[in-house]
C-alpha cells in the first residue's frame, strides 16, 4: 500500500464515521458517543496528515502513534455502541473492520520507523 493510499483511507473513515454518527438518536448517551467518536476518528487522519510533513523520522513516528492511538480510541467507542445497541448494518461492520485494519497498519508503521 502507498501513502497516499492510507490518506485517503483515513480520511474516508473519519467521514464514513460522521455520516454514521448522523443517525444515531438524539439521546444523551448518544450525544456523549457522537461528540467523542466523531473527534477519535476524524483525528486519525488528521494525525497522519500531520506525519507526511514531520520535520525527522521522529517527528513523523511521534504523529503516527497519536494516529494509533486515536484509532483504538475509536476502535473503543464503536465497541460501546455495538454493546449498546447491537448495530447489525453492514455500514457498522464496515466501520468495525476498516478501524481494527486501521491499526493494525499504523502499528505496523510505528513498529517498522526506526529513529
Amino acid at each position: 500500500m502507498k501513502q497516499n493510499d492510507l490518506l485517503v483511507r483515513t480520511f474516508d473513515f473519519g467521514v464514513d464515521c460522521l455520516k454514521f454518527l448522523r443517525k444515531l438518536p438524539n439521546d444523551s448517551e448518544s450525544k456523549l458517543i457522537r461528540f467523542q467518536l466523531g473527534k477519535s476518528a476524524t483525528s486519525i487522519g488528521a494525525n497522519y496528515e500531520e506525519s507526511q510533513a514531520g520535520s525527522s523520522k521522529a517527528d513523523f513516528r511521534n504523529k503516527v502513534k497519536i494516529a494509533l492511538r486515536e484509532a483504538r480510541e475509536t476502535h473503543f467507542w464503536l465497541r460501546i455502541l455495538e454493546k449498546l445497541d447491537a448495530y447489525d448494518s453492514e455500514d457498522f461492520k464496515n466501520l468495525l473492520k476498516e478501524c481494527s485494519e486501521l491499526k493494525n497498519i499504523l502499528a505496523t508503521i510505528v513498529k517498522n520507523t526506526k529513529i
